[in-house]
């Protein structure tokens, strides 16, 4: 497992919710290279937002699903009611001017409901346990607070085509935020590597060749640009490669 930095980390709940001030929607892997043009930076910039959004309405059904089928458990019904609240005030964050406030209430909860960090300690070993981890990391994520987000989604399983993937890759975001690339490159590996798929294998392969090529591993970088061109024509990275692919090559000789 990859280690990081904590920069006075303390494993308190009450630390944790008083951490990260300033109000907007986190956006990860900024430091792209600078020969990147600004068409290509707001395609992965909006893309970032479309897979978190994806992976709400994926924790949002899986509540739901989870709910149906595990209705005779008490602790399992009591626990997705508590997770449905604490996600309603993240989905608020994603589109709210104030999301700072609101992903801290869908942390530490309000309104008499529980926050995930509250779902995580009172309901362990339980599904909703596990999804409010994912929506932990996420959740701190878009505060900034790279850490706190990777201690969480590090925890969260799951076969999930999609959200096991996003996890992985968010996980590799953090490390770049932090300044940690050799730690970003293994986890956009293993985000592109867990359940290969149109939406996330191109997205982390492109992001794997990039931050790849900032630590001299042209090779490889090389060998995920070609397969982003070869596998998925169709994908958004695809029409970035060769701009790409020919900075890499040039650093390469």
């Amino acid at each position: 497992m990859a280690t990081f930095n904590r920069r006075g980390y303390k494993n308190s709940k009450s630390n944790l919710a008083q951490k990260g001030e300033k109000s907007q929607t986190a956006e990860v892997f900024e430091s792209l290279d600078s020969t990147a043009n600004k068409s290509e930076q707001w395609i992965l910039k909006n893309q970032n937002m479309i897979f978190t959004i994806i992976a709400v309405i994926s924790v949002s059904v899986l509540s739901y699903l989870g709910y149906e089928r595990l209705i005779s458990d008490p602790n399992e019904k009591e626990a997705i009611s508590e997770l449905n609240k604490a996600q309603y005030f993240f989905e608020l964050a994603l589109v709210s001017n104030e999301s700072d406030s609101l992903f801290k209430l869908a942390l530490n909860g309000g309104e008499g409901k529980y926050g995930f960090l509250d779902i995580v300690d009172e309901y362990s070993g339980t599904k909703a346990s596990n999804l409010a981890n994912y929506s932990i990391g996420m959740s701190y994520l878009n505060l900034k607070e790279y850490d706190n987000a990777i201690i969480y989604l590090e925890k969260f399983k799951s076969d999930d085509i999609l959200l096991k993937s996003i996890s992985l890759g968010t996980i590799g975001d953090c490390f770049s935020e932090l300044n940690q690339p050799d730690e970003a490159f293994e986890y956009y590996q293993k985000a592109f590597k867990h359940n290969e798929n149109i939406y996330t294998t191109p997205k982390y392969l492109f992001k794997a060749a990039l931050i790849g090529s900032e630590i001299g591993k042209y090779k490889p970088a090389i060998n995920f640009l070609n397969r982003i061109k070869d596998e998925f024509p169709d994908s958004y990275e695809s029409s970035l490669v060769e701009v790409q692919l020919g900075r890499i090559e040039n650093l390469n000789n």
